[in-house]
C-alpha cells in the first residue's frame, strides 16, 4: 500500500509532541534544581516491540541509550496494566547510576471486542539524572574504582503492580540516598510522564484507531530508515580512522585512547540489460577496536552509551524534520569489543562514561567521518561535561544536600559560521542551574558566572568561549569534579586552531590557590570557593589574519 506523506507527517508531530508533553510534565512537576531547573531529563514513546518511535528535544546521551534500557525491562518483566518498571543498573541497558529509567506499558482499550493484548500496544519511558543516588560520595559522582561505591544499583524492578506503588521497592531506594524526599518528588514526576504519555497515546489511538496509529509507528520506522539510507549514499566509500583521548581516568595520569574506523560502501546490483549498476542498500560500520581497555577510574562507559554517542552523530547530519526513530540505525552497524573503555564489563565504575566519554566518542566519530564529508563537520566543541557535586550538611535545616550540574563551554566553529560561547554541546542539552535557583535551594553562593574570553581556537570561523563559574560554599562540603579537555584543548579543524584547555582551582580561605586536576575530590570549608574554567571550542579553517 502507497505511503500517505500527509498522514505520515501528521502522526510523526503527533508523537514527537507526546514525547515533549511527558518531558513538560516531568519538569513542572520534579522536586530537585537538577530537573526543573537544568532539564536533566528525557522522554520517548516506544512501539510494542520496544522500538522508538518518538523522542523529545530533551539530552542525546540519554535517548540514543534509553531503548536498551525499554528492551532490558521487557525481557526481565512481562508487564501488565499499570505496572511500572524501573531501572539503572549500567549493565542491564542503564548509562550510569544516577540515570534513573521508568518503563511504562501502554494497552489501548478498544471500543470493539478484542482478545486481552499478550504485550503492550506501546510503551513509555522517562529517564532523569538524580542528584544523589548513595554511594561513597554525595552526589554519586565520584573518583571510584567499582560500580560498588558508586550508589545503589536496581537491576528492571516492577516499581508499580496493577497501579499501586510497591512500597518496600521505594523504601530500599530511599533509605539508600542521601536526599530521600527529593529522590520521591522526582520520582513521582518521571511517573507523571508516563501517565501523561500513556494518556496521549490513548487519545491518539481513540481519534485514530489503534491499528491506523501502529501502522503509522511502523512507517515512520521504515521512512527514518529510507532518510538514512539516501544521506549514506551521499557520503564516498572509504575506510575512515580516528582516535582521540581522555585526559586520565583520575586514578593514573595516563591518557585513555579512544579508536574508531568508520567504514562506508553502498553494496551495488550487478548490471543488467547494459544498465549501469544502481546503489542499493548502503552500509555502515563503525567499529571502537583498538580501543583502550576498561580503566580503574569512573570513565568507563557501557555499550549503551558508545551506542547513544553513534546515533547522536548520525542523527546530527540529517534534516531536522527527520524522525528521531530507531529506524535511522538500521543501516548501521556498531562494533564496541567487550571489556575496553567503550563497552565495559562488571565490576568497572561508569559515572563518568556517560558524561564524559560520551563526549569523547563523539569527537572521534566526527574525526574520522570529516575525512570523508569536511563540509559538514565542525571543529571539536568543549568536550566535557565539567560534572561538579557538592554534598554536605545544610545548615539551614540540619538535613543533607546534595548539589550536582554540569557546565557548559564553548561550541565548535562551523563550516560556515562561528561557534556558540557558553553552551552545552554534543550528549548534553541541558542548563546551568541560575545562581537564584541554585542559591536559594543550596548552602552556596555564586561569586562569578561569565564567559571566558579568548578561550575559543582561531581561525577563519572562531571557536565559542567557554565559561568561568565560581562557586563559594556556605558550610562545610565534600567537593568532586568530574571534567576533561585539561590537558589538550578540543582540535581545531581545516587549519583552525585548538580551544584553550579547562582549568579547575580551590580557593582557601586563606587567599591560597591551589591548582586541581581534571578530576578530583576533596573538601571545603565553610567560606572556601572553587573555580572552574571551561574548555573553548576549536577553531575551523584557517584565519585570514594569519
Amino acid at each position: 500500500m502507497r505511503r500517505d506523506p500527509v498522514e505520515l507527517e501528521v502522526f510523526k508531530n503527533l508523537y514527537h509532541s507526546i514525547a515533549e508533553e511527558m518531558g513538560a510534565a516531568l519538569r513542572r512537576t520534579a522536586f530537585s534544581p537538577n530537573i526543573k531547573e537544568r532539564r536533566d531529563y528525557s522522554c520517548a514513546v516506544f512501539d510494542g516491540n520496544g522500538q522508538v518511535i518518538a523522542m523529545g528535544d530533551h539530552m542525546p546521551v540519554h535517548l540514543g541509550s534509553m531503548p536498551m534500557s525499554v528492551q532490558a525491562a521487557i525481557a526481565a518483566q512481562a508487564m501488565a496494566p499499570g505496572d511500572v518498571v524501573m531501572l539503572n543498573d549500567p549493565f542491564h541497558g542503564g548509562t550510569h547510576l544516577p540515570d534513573i529509567t521508568l518503563v511504562a506499558p501502554v494497552f489501548v482499550q478498544s471500543p470493539r471486542p478484542r482478545k486481552i493484548a499478550s504485550r503492550p500496544d506501546f510503551y513509555a519511558a522517562s529517564r532523569a539524572h538524580h542528584a544523589d543516588v548513595g554511594g561513597a560520595y554525595a552526589g554519586s559522582m565520584g573518583l571510584c574504582r567499582e560500580i560498588y561505591q558508586e550508589g545503589i544499583r536496581f537491576p528492571p524492578v516492577r516499581m508499580m503492580r496493577a497501579g499501586v506503588m510497591d512500597r518496600d521497592v521505594l523504601a530500599l531506594l530511599l533509605n539508600n540516598v542521601r536526599t530521600p524526599a527529593e529522590r520521591e518528588g522526582d520520582l513521582g514526576a518521571q511517573l507523571a510522564a508516563c501517565h501523561t504519555g500513556s494518556s496521549r497515546l490513548t487519545e491518539v489511538c481513540t481519534l485514530y484507531g489503534l491499528d491506523r496509529t501502529r501502522r503509522a509507528a511502523q512507517e515512520l520506522l521504515a521512512y527514518s530508515e529510507e532518510l538514512m539510507r539516501a544521506f549514506l549514499l551521499q557520503v564516498p566509500p572509504g575506510t575512515y580512522r580516528a582516535e582521540d583521548f581522555l585526559d586520565s581516568d583520575g586514578i593514573s595520569d595516563k591518557p585513555v585512547k579512544i579508536a574508531v574506523t568508520v567504514n562506508v560502501w553502498a553494496r551495488v546490483s550487478g548490471p543488467a540489460a547494459g544498465r549501469k549498476p544502481v546503489p542499493t542498500k548502503p552500509v555502515v560500520t563503525v567499529d571502537f577496536t583498538g580501543s583502550d581497555p576498561q580503566v580503574e577510574g569512573s570513565v568507563n562507559a557501557v555499550e549503551a552509551i558508545t551506542y547513544s554517542a553513534c546515533f547522536y552523530v548520525f542523527r546530527c547530519l540529517l534534516a531536522d524534520d527527520v524522525p528521531a526513530t530507531a529506524g535511522l540505525m538500521r543501516p548501521i552497524e556498531v562494533i564496541a569489543p567487550e571489556a575496553t573503555i567503550v563497552n565495559a564489563r562488571p565490576p568497572a565504575a561508569v559515572a563518568g562514561g556517560n558524561v564524559e566519554t560520551s563526549q569523547r566518542i563523539v569527537d572521534v566519530l566526527l574525526r574520522a567521518l570529516a575525512q570523508a564529508i569536511p563540509h559538514r563537520i565542525p571543529a571539536a566543541a568543549s568536550g566535557t561535561m565539567n560534572n561538579l557535586t557538592i554534598g554536605g550538611i545544610d545548615p539551614r535545616n540540619g538535613e543533607p544536600f546534595a548539589y550536582y550540574e554540569t557546565i557548559a563551554g564553548g561550541m565548535g566553529a562551523r563550516p560556515t559560521q562561528p561557534g556558540v560561547s557558553g553552551v552545552h554541546t554534543h550528549m548534553t542539552n541541558s542548563l546551568n542551574t541560575p545562581a537564584e535557583a541554585l542559591e536559594y535551594a543550596y548552602p552556596l553562593r555564586v561569586r562569578r558566572y561569565s564567559l571566558r574570553p579568548g578561550s575559543g581556537g582561531a581561525g577563519k570561523y572562531r571557536g565559542g568561549d567557554g565559561i568561568i563559574r565560581e562557586i563559594e560554599v556556605l558550610t562545610d562540603c565534600e567537593v568532586t569534579l568530574l571534567s576533561d579537555r585539561r590537558t589538550h584543548g578540543p582540535w581545531g579543524f581545516a587549519g583552525g586552531k585548538a580551544g584553550s584547555p579547562g582549568k579547575a582551582s580551590i580557593i582557601r580561605d586563606e587567599g591560597l590557590v591551589e591548582e586541581m586536576p581534571s578530576k578530583f575530590s576533596t573538601r571545603l570549608r565553610k567560606g572556601e570557593r572553587i573555580r572552574i574554567e571551561t574548555p573553548g571550542g576549536g577553531g575551523w579553517g584557517e584565519s585570514i589574519n594569519e
